[in-house]
């Protein structure tokens, strides 16, 4: 893999996890910079496991250029070069190429994308030390965000390379705060104390919000592209017309000027990011869940369906926006638009893409509803819902019976076959202190959980 170098009188960010979602969404932001004529910044990419390897080659062998396709709920479609990527780290089992590359001085931003199952935190944000991936790299290995820059970190120590700032980009509420918090407990558990003081003093941790659709790119999206550009890019990536960044203004080594371009600066993420990962983010996956149950692929033909989508309305209207209120959001016109860009058919959202990694979205974009109804002596029923299908979505994989691969890499599948090995299959569903947390097994969950169930199934036996 041959790797194009960065100007070396400009400011870098490197991005861990070269994936579709920071080509469509970060990259596009730091594009529009450059060609506004800013040209302070760029970026080098790279990934911590080699399996996108074939993403890297082909950046590379595109000199980090590859094309932007977004669409319109009316089919809108246009295209643009992205240019922002100016190197491409080649992957290596040791990472040498990408510890060099954040060890830089040059380098004054990591920033990261590793879905939300990669920083592998309880509902007390402790690090679930029996992963065996994070075990691993408690004892040196470098196959997580932590262990990787844990590395990097340490080189930008012994190198004296200056202070920098670690961004991270998934849909994790509180990210920043909450990754700084397992990084540095991380690094307690390995015993490495200067270099948790020296992080510490030398790097902060700004939360965002990120928002912007993105598929897992099909084969036909090169195909339009090359049609529209005469470009046979080898690795396009395609999202919705629509695009959202809010920033907390917390850089300690400076920051591209991103508000010129869209992006909000602000003193706290807070407000947008519930919004989002609760009105967004759970929807989605009620719409998948619920999509997958009666046999559709896309996520626009289950919101299109009325019956699914009410499913998903009833959900924020009843119970998010009465535990989200006051907000200086308009919830009911976020749900509206939410729900209309889900419905857009151009998109091909699939719901295997969006189901994936279940066992971090359940108690990081659902629970916490849940448990604030229960605080206000509210059974949250409409919530309630959402876990049911994924409950009876469970049992489909549990049975074999999905008509996809289900992807999570959280889950522990001994423990989930579990369930439907009990003599209560709910009991033991609802008993698991992963997914509910200090609501685990509480007669509360148990009841709207049974409820709920019932529900589901009286649903899914009129729809067959």
């Amino acid at each position: 893999m041959n790797s194009q170098s960065s100007n070396a009188s400009g400011d870098v960010i490197l991005h861990i996890g070269a994936g579709s979602f920071h080509r469509a969404h970060q990259a596009w932001y730091l594009h529009r910079l450059i060609e506004s004529g800013d040209t302070r910044w760029s970026l080098a990419v790279g990934n911590i496991r080699g399996d996108m390897n074939a993403v890297l080659d082909a950046l590379a062998a595109q000199n980090g250029e590859y094309t932007l396709e977004t669409v319109t709920p009316k089919g809108e479609r246009e295209y643009e070069t992205i240019r922002s990527i100016k190197k491409v780290v080649p992957w290596s089992a040791d990472l040498d190429a990408l510890i060099a590359t954040g060890a830089d001085p040059a380098c004054k931003i990591v920033s990261f994308t590793v879905t939300e199952g990669g920083y592998y935190l309880d509902d007390h944000d402790r690090l679930d030390t029996a992963n065996p991936d994070l075990a691993a790299n408690l004892k040196g290995g470098k196959t997580t965000i932590y262990g990787a820059l844990a590395a990097i970190l340490a080189a930008r120590m012994k190198n004296g390379a200056g202070k920098v700032s670690l961004q991270n980009c998934d849909n994790l509420r509180s990210n920043g705060d909450r990754f700084k918090k397992g990084m540095l407990e991380f690094l307690g558990l390995r015993g490495e104390t200067a270099l948790r003081d020296w992080i510490i003093a030398n790097t902060s941790c700004p939360n965002s919000m990120v928002d912007r659709i993105t598929p897992r790119p099909t084969p036909d999206v090169a195909e339009r592209v090359k049609a529209a550009t005469g470009f046979d890019d080898r690795t396009p990536v395609m999202g919705e017309k629509f695009i959202q960044w809010v920033i907390e203004d917390n850089f300690i080594a400076g920051q591209p000027a991103w508000e010129n371009v869209g992006a909000e600066m602000v003193d706290s993420v807070h407000a947008y990011e519930e919004a989002k990962i609760r009105v967004l983010n759970a929807s989605h996956s009620c719409i998948a869940w619920a999509g997958t149950l009666v046999g559709l692929q896309y996520i626009h033909e289950g919101t299109q369906d009325m019956e699914i989508r009410a499913l998903a309305e009833a959900y924020v209207t009843d119970d998010v926006i009465p535990c989200l209120t006051p907000c200086p959001i308009d919830l009911a016109k976020y749900r509206d638009v939410v729900l209309d860009r889900f419905g857009n058919p151009y998109i091909k959202d699939t719901n295997q893409r969006v189901t994936a990694e279940g066992f971090s979205k359940l108690p990081g974009f659902i629970a916490p509803t849940l448990a604030e109804c229960f605080a206000r002596n509210v059974d949250p029923d409409s919530t309630a819902i959402l876990p049911a299908l994924f409950f009876r979505f469970l049992e489909r994989w549990h049975e074999g019976k999905l008509p996809y691969t289900y992807q999570d890499g959280v889950m522990d599948p001994t423990v989930a076959h579990g369930y439907f090995a009990a003599s209560d299959p709910i009991r033991a569903f609802v008993g698991d202190k992963q997914l509910w947390g200090k609501m685990a097994a509480t007669e509360g969950l148990q009841r709207v959980m049974r409820k709920a169930i019932s529900k589901v199934d009286a649903w899914l036996a009129n729809r067959s």
